[in-house]
């Protein structure tokens, strides 16, 4: 009789996309709602964006069952720090809490792809990606999950970032206005679903500026 190998995973990939893109005094984060496992939809309206705090916005593709255990850790540890130092996280202080949120799980790690968008202390857009293993670095815009592939290219060809080896060293903001830039995300969006079929039905769009946060919303393919 021939031995059989257990082909239980703990993981899953339940796809998605996600996109944020920073400017001069503002961010937009954007995530689909679609969440698949294989060739099935499980809900056309998951959303993947989660507020961690006043200006700090985490959207996040991969397995959800992780992701969702990471924003609950991040969320006690947030109030923690609130109590002590009584005020919210700054952004940067949140990009640092993520990463080490993601490196303190290595050896069995968070399956989960996040972009942090928010506002630095300055009042300036700032987006922070990273690796499921908490490696990460601030830029100007970034694209994680299903759909990174076909947007990432996509957004190098219209915003192309400094290089970070340049000195002196170049601000990583993005050129574009806010109206620009949500134009731009959902133009990612509308090819991205074109292609890939663990992004569509519907697109949720943050925008965090001076004056607060808001939420957009635009149709996408459902089939």
């Amino acid at each position: 009789m021939t031995k059989q190998h257990a082909n239980w995973s703990p993981y899953d990939n339940n796809g998605g996309t996600c996109v944020a893109i920073a400017g001069a005094d503002y961010c937009v984060i954007a995530a689909d709602t679609r969440m698949s496992t294989g060739y099935n939809i499980l809900t056309r309206d998951y959303s993947k964006i989660s507020q961690l705090a006043d200006k700090s916005i985490m959207a996040s593709s991969g397995f959800q069952a992780d992701v969702r255990a990471l924003q609950k850790v991040l969320s006690a540890r947030h109030l923690i720090y609130q109590h002590q130092h009584n005020k919210q996280m700054s952004c940067p202080a949140m990009a640092q809490l993520l990463s080490n949120t993601l490196y303190y799980k290595r050896f069995f790690p968070y399956y989960a792809f996040n972009v942090l968008g928010g506002l630095d202390s300055e009042g300036k857009g700032c987006v922070f990606t990273y690796d499921a293993v908490g490696s990460y670095e601030r830029v100007g815009y970034s694209s994680q999950g299903s759909g990174s592939t076909l947007i990432t290219p996509f957004l190098d060809n219209q915003l192309k970032s400094p290089s970070p080896l340049l000195l002196p060293a170049k601000d990583s903001v993005t050129p574009l206005s806010e109206a620009e830039a949500i134009d731009l995300v959902k133009t990612c969006f509308a090819s991205a679903t074109e292609r890939d079929i663990y992004t569509g039905d519907k697109l949720e769009i943050v925008v965090l500026n001076a004056s607060g946060l808001r939420r957009e919303h635009m149709e996408l393919r459902k089939d």
